[in-house]
């Protein structure tokens, strides 16, 4: 018998924050277990590497992470684990090549995590995919900064889209029941910021519950004294209802900010991708928050290059994107995916012209950007203080129309700021990403 307890554990996350949460379980297991967990990955006796599978790249870096994890064999590494959405698809394949590490589990497996990892000690290698009893309970240890955290409300997701691999990897979409995450939640402490997190959290309770019920959900979650305020990622455009919106613009605790993946604009191509709506609907929505929710900012993603896209459906895109005047957008290269719809289709577009046409929506987004951070040079802005900027000398945070990872930042002077409280902010300049200021007492 193994004493894992005389073990040192290294970990590392790779891929989305849903992800993160996942490894956050994960690491709570190992901690349970009375082991050490070190961030020196060549101090580790085990490192374990949790996946993303979603796009090529994000496959290619996960083997390059887990090679580069091997190297450590020759020094204190006595077991190399890869988890999550890699092994989840790609279990037969890379047991066979990447022989390297030495057990395999998938998204599923994390509660049965010492059970495999005791077997290769005994029997060597093990292949661990979809043997596991697929609970990992709701005890986490929280990786990202101690005043903010993501909660996952659902696994999966039911919109086959015919670029994404999602639905092959994590399955249909399974939301989890509301006491449980409302559990998760409260046990997470205080919290400045909760951002809620899924593929689709609008879709949350339909499979459970038979209908929608993020609204009550968010009416519960907000109830509980440890959480200050909550952020809402994913939301997919069709599922966004009246009931929702009249909860974000009353509930005093949900940040105005949506991010919702559009993906495109124009018809013919949301059609091919099978996204549901269009241009129109799209920019109805977008007008129909902004009435209803004054000053909501409104995120999205958008890929360009898409089999059969014409320069006429990407100049329709870079209409779009003035008429829409999105706060904060995330634009990608269409990745062509073995095992999607899309893979199939006739009319690919060259690489080039893909990164051409990503750099182009950047620059489009860039001056729609810049002109709304301009119109707050002078202005005071509520921040959220992050920490200290050490390579800028100065604090960082976010205002609410910034989400952590994914948007800009808001660097500041001041004689004092604390790690998760709130400053008023007198914004002096703006690159058109970032904004620049400093406190009050500070410019006296």
């Amino acid at each position: 018998m193994i004493d894992f307890t005389k073990k040192k554990f290294g970990v590392i996350s790779l891929g989305c924050d849903k992800n993160r949460v996942d490894t956050e379980k994960l690491l709570a297991i190992i901690r349970a277990k009375g082991c050490e967990i070190t961030d020196d990955i060549s101090a580790a006796q085990i490192i374990v590497v949790n996946t993303c599978a979603f796009l090529n790249e994000s496959r290619k870096e996960a083997i390059e992470t887990v090679l580069e994890c091997a190297a450590y064999k020759s020094e204190n590494l006595e077991k190399l684990v890869v988890t999550g959405c890699l092994p989840q698809k790609y279990a037969t394949e890379i047991f066979m090549e990447l022989t390297e590490a030495d057990l395999f589990l998938g998204t599923d497996d994390y509660a049965d995590f010492f059970t495999a990892l005791g077997k290769t000690y005994a029997e060597g290698r093990v292949n661990y995919v979809g043997a596991g009893c697929g609970d990992a309970g709701t005890d986490r240890v929280v990786s990202t900064p101690a005043h903010y955290a993501y909660l996952k409300i659902a696994e999966g997701c039911n919109n086959h889209c015919t670029y994404c691999l999602i639905p092959k990897i994590r399955g249909r979409y399974v939301s989890f029941p509301m006491e449980r995450i409302l559990k998760e939640a409260e046990d997470l402490g205080e919290v400045a910021e909760l951002i809620v997190v899924a593929q689709d959290i609008t879709r949350y309770g339909l499979d459970l519950y038979g209908q929608k019920k993020l609204t009550e959900f968010l009416q519960k979650l907000t109830i509980l004294v440890n959480i200050n305020s909550v952020r809402l990622l994913y939301c997919y455009p069709d599922m966004i209802d009246d009931e929702l919106i009249d909860e974000i613009r009353s509930n005093p605790k949900i940040i105005k900010y949506l991010d919702i993946p559009l993906q495109h604009s124009e018809n013919r191509i949301l059609k091919l991708m099978n996204r549901k709506g269009s241009r129109e609907e799209y920019l109805g929505l977008i007008d129909k928050l902004r009435q209803k929710v004054p000053g909501i900012a409104i995120r999205s993603t958008f890929i360009a290059g898409f089999p059969t896209e014409t320069e006429e459906e990407f100049d329709g895109l870079k209409d779009f994107l003035l008429k829409a005047g999105l706060d904060n957008c995330g634009f990608f290269a269409y990745s062509r995916e073995p095992e999607t719809a899309a893979y199939k289709l006739k009319g690919q577009i060259s690489y080039a012209v893909k990164k051409s046409r990503v750099k182009a929506l950047y620059a489009v987004q860039k001056e729609i950007s810049f002109k709304k951070l301009s119109a707050l040079v002078g202005k005071t802005v509520k921040v959220l203080c992050d920490g200290i900027d050490y390579d800028n000398n100065c604090f960082v945070g976010r205002a609410y129309f910034q989400a952590p990872e994914i948007d800009g930042k808001v660097y500041f002077n001041a004689c004092n700021a604390v790690q998760g409280e709130y400053l008023d902010i007198i914004i002096k300049s703006t690159d058109g990403y970032d904004l620049f200021g400093c406190t009050e007492d500070y410019a006296e």
